[in-house]
């Protein structure tokens, strides 16, 4: 079936193009199939021509998506409140991962200042050179504010990722008559460019965090989580290391859409989760032209939680969005606008409504976090899911 989707310039065909052409000689270097977690590892991130690290406007109008903290300042205002807390259990410092236009910073930045609260240190990990530009210029006036080009070993604060895991590679499997296979990356033909599923025999590693694996029909097609559970290692080796070295502890609080394992591997959900945006357009052909549009999956909450325990980390909480910023005080941050300034009231109101209305953002969207020698206020215990993981 062919998309109906807007058309886009020559310049980003040709880019398209080149990047096409580097995936097809990977694939060929590599026998004639790449797993799928290979090929959104290139599409999103090969260096100057994937959909991350090119140069191409993300998000806005002008965009492929939005995020909660380009809807209202509301949500970094009441994030800030949560993070002040854990960074007097630890310390004035926080790292924000994939920091898009550099709006959810300047939030947290702002409304800290506001409390009195010092930052000594705000650190972003971005490779989009787009968004950094776009960050650099509106965090101008916050001097506390640098960029890293690679992780640190060690680290005590606080942690951030919104949005950040749905974009990490995903493999997929797939159910067939003779067992799991994984399902890759080939070539309709040796000179061609044009990509095709093919599917190989499974790694049953792959399958382990699939809850009953053996009972999912036949056709079942799903992703699994490798490179997103070794971003969360990353982050307990380093939050444990922070607290080794210093005695204090830290926190990552990673806000995204996905589900726990029970909810994930749903038999009714039988072609998984894979999700495309280009132009503000939805669909699910992660091989339309690769490099410019973004490729998503939702994330499996019950992994990533495994992970950060395996590796040292406390439980702190997963619960939805909607009730994580209402816990965090997101109604009384509208008031401080009056609602009788209509002008100004309505727009902030309706976007508080996008990010904890069931129907939109608030329930589809939730929060973990995960913790050393940190807790959480009491007030978020009442709405804790953790226990459903």
């Amino acid at each position: 079936m062919q998309l109906q989707l807007p058309e886009p310039s020559t310049d980003a065909q040709s880019a398209s193009r080149s990047l096409q052409t580097l995936i097809a000689n990977d694939i060929r270097h590599k026998s004639g199939w790449i797993s799928f977690a290979r090929y959104m590892e290139l599409a999103l991130y090969a260096p100057d021509l994937g959909y991350y690290s090119g140069g191409a406007a993300k998000l806005g109008k002008d965009g492929d998506f939005t995020t909660a903290p380009e809807i209202t300042p509301l949500f970094g205002e009441a994030l800030a409140h949560v993070v002040a807390d854990l960074m007097q259990q630890s310390a004035p410092q926080i790292i924000e991962f994939g920091a898009g236009t550099g709006k959810l910073a300047h939030a947290i930045l702002s409304e800290l200042a506001r409390l009195g609260i010092p930052v000594h240190r705000y650190l972003i990990v971005e490779i989009s050179a787009e968004l950094r530009a776009r960050q650099e210029h509106l965090l101008r006036d916050f001097p506390q504010v640098s960029w890293l080009d690679k992780l640190p070993r060690a680290f005590s604060g606080v942690l951030l990722g919104n949005e950040v895991l749905d974009a990490l590679p995903v493999q997929l499997v797939v159910k067939t008559d003779s067992g799991w296979k994984e399902r890759g990356i080939g070539l309709a033909g040796l000179s061609a460019k044009k990509f095709v599923y093919r599917d190989r025999p499974c790694d049953p590693a792959l399958i382990a965090q699939i809850p009953d694996a053996e009972t999912l029909p036949v056709g079942y097609l799903t992703e699994v989580h490798p490179t997103a559970e070794g971003f969360m290692a990353t982050l307990a080796q380093m939050l444990c290391a922070g607290h080794h070295d210093t005695g204090h502890g830290g926190a990552a609080l990673l806000f995204d859409y996905g589900f726990p394992a029970h909810e994930y591997y749903l038999a009714q959900r039988a072609q998984g989760t894979l999700m495309c945006h280009y132009r503000h357009h939805a669909h699910d052909d992660p091989l339309y032209l690769p490099g410019l549009q973004d490729i998503t999956a939702h994330v499996d909450f019950t992994a990533m939680a495994r992970v950060a325990l395996k590796n040292g980390l406390d439980m702190l909480g997963y619960t939805s969005q909607a009730a994580f910023l209402i816990d965090a005080g997101i109604g009384d941050l509208l008031l401080r606008t009056s609602p009788s300034d209509h002008l100004h009231y309505l727009p902030q109101a309706n976007a508080l409504q996008k990010l904890v209305s069931p129907a939109e953002m608030g329930e589809l969207f939730k929060v973990l976090i995960v913790g050393k020698q940190v807790s959480m206020p009491e007030k978020f215990d009442r709405n804790d899911r953790s226990g459903r993981l």
